[in-house]
Protein backbone atom coordinates (compact mmCIF):
# COMPACT_ATOMS: atom_id res chain seq x y z
CA UNK A 1 0.00 0.00 0.00
CA UNK A 2 1.57 3.27 -1.18
CA UNK A 3 -0.04 6.17 0.56
CA UNK A 4 -0.71 9.56 -1.59
CA UNK A 5 0.21 12.17 1.32
CA UNK A 6 0.56 12.53 4.90
CA UNK A 7 0.25 14.99 7.20
CA UNK A 8 3.18 15.57 9.30
CA UNK A 9 4.47 17.81 12.24
CA UNK A 10 7.71 19.74 12.22
CA UNK A 11 8.94 22.56 14.11
CA UNK A 12 5.40 23.33 15.71
CA UNK A 13 3.72 23.72 12.35
CA UNK A 14 1.90 21.19 10.34
CA UNK A 15 2.31 20.23 6.56
CA UNK A 16 0.96 18.23 3.97
CA UNK A 17 3.65 15.78 1.95
CA UNK A 18 3.97 13.66 -0.50
CA UNK A 19 6.87 11.66 -2.29
CA UNK A 20 8.93 13.68 -4.41
CA UNK A 21 7.98 17.04 -2.60
CA UNK A 22 9.83 19.55 -1.47
CA UNK A 23 9.04 21.57 2.05
CA UNK A 24 10.90 24.37 3.69
CA UNK A 25 10.61 23.70 7.88
CA UNK A 26 12.31 25.61 10.92
CA UNK A 27 15.88 24.58 11.07
CA UNK A 28 16.63 21.57 11.81
CA UNK A 29 19.96 19.83 13.22
CA UNK A 30 21.17 17.57 10.29
CA UNK A 31 23.52 17.85 7.45
CA UNK A 32 23.17 18.83 4.05
CA UNK A 33 22.53 15.98 2.04
CA UNK A 34 21.95 13.29 5.10
CA UNK A 35 18.16 12.06 5.28
CA UNK A 36 16.66 11.95 8.07
CA UNK A 37 13.49 10.51 9.36
CA UNK A 38 10.17 12.19 10.50
CA UNK A 39 8.16 9.87 13.08
CA UNK A 40 5.58 12.59 13.97
CA UNK A 41 2.89 11.60 11.34
CA UNK A 42 -0.51 12.95 12.02
CA UNK A 43 -2.33 11.45 9.50
CA UNK A 44 -2.03 9.03 6.26
CA UNK A 45 -4.09 9.26 3.37
CA UNK A 46 -4.19 6.40 0.93
CA UNK A 47 -6.37 7.22 -2.25
CA UNK A 48 -9.38 5.61 0.01
CA UNK A 49 -8.46 5.21 3.16
CA UNK A 50 -7.41 8.24 5.87
CA UNK A 51 -5.81 7.36 8.84
CA UNK A 52 -5.70 9.49 11.63
CA UNK A 53 -3.49 9.82 14.56
CA UNK A 54 -4.25 10.51 18.18
CA UNK A 55 -2.00 12.62 18.26
CA UNK A 56 0.02 10.50 15.96
CA UNK A 57 -0.05 7.31 13.72
CA UNK A 58 1.56 4.61 15.09
CA UNK A 59 4.32 2.82 12.91
CA UNK A 60 4.51 5.87 10.33
CA UNK A 61 7.60 7.52 9.01
CA UNK A 62 8.77 10.24 6.64
CA UNK A 63 11.63 9.56 5.15
CA UNK A 64 13.14 13.14 4.12
CA UNK A 65 16.93 14.10 2.58
CA UNK A 66 18.29 17.49 3.79
CA UNK A 67 19.01 19.69 1.06
CA UNK A 68 20.07 22.95 2.46
CA UNK A 69 19.91 25.41 4.93
CA UNK A 70 19.04 29.08 4.69
CA UNK A 71 17.76 32.06 5.63
CA UNK A 72 14.01 33.71 4.61
CA UNK A 73 13.65 36.90 3.21
CA UNK A 74 14.15 39.45 5.86
CA UNK A 75 10.89 40.70 7.76
CA UNK A 76 10.82 44.29 8.82
CA UNK A 77 9.56 45.54 12.55
CA UNK A 78 9.28 49.11 13.12
CA UNK A 79 7.65 50.69 15.96
CA UNK A 80 7.07 54.19 16.42
CA UNK A 81 4.99 56.75 18.85
CA UNK A 82 3.50 59.79 17.18
CA UNK A 83 4.69 63.01 18.05
CA UNK A 84 6.96 61.86 20.26
CA UNK A 85 10.04 61.20 17.79
CA UNK A 86 10.80 57.62 19.28
CA UNK A 87 11.19 55.09 16.47
CA UNK A 88 13.00 51.60 16.43
CA UNK A 89 13.76 49.67 13.09
CA UNK A 90 13.97 46.10 13.27
CA UNK A 91 15.04 43.19 10.98
CA UNK A 92 14.35 39.63 11.62
CA UNK A 93 15.60 36.58 8.58
CA UNK A 94 13.92 33.15 10.17
CA UNK A 95 16.35 29.93 9.13
CA UNK A 96 15.17 27.18 7.69
CA UNK A 97 16.04 23.83 6.00
CA UNK A 98 14.65 23.06 2.63
CA UNK A 99 13.79 18.86 2.85
CA UNK A 100 12.84 16.78 -0.27
CA UNK A 101 10.52 13.80 0.42
CA UNK A 102 11.83 10.17 0.04
CA UNK A 103 9.63 7.69 0.72
CA UNK A 104 6.06 7.88 3.59
CA UNK A 105 5.82 4.11 5.05
CA UNK A 106 3.04 3.16 7.49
Amino acid sequence: MQPLFAIIESGGKQYKVAEGDIIRVELLKAEPDSSIEIDKVLAIFDGDQLEAGRPYVENAKVSCKVLEHGKAKKVIVFHYKPKKNIRKKNGHRQPFTKLQIESITC
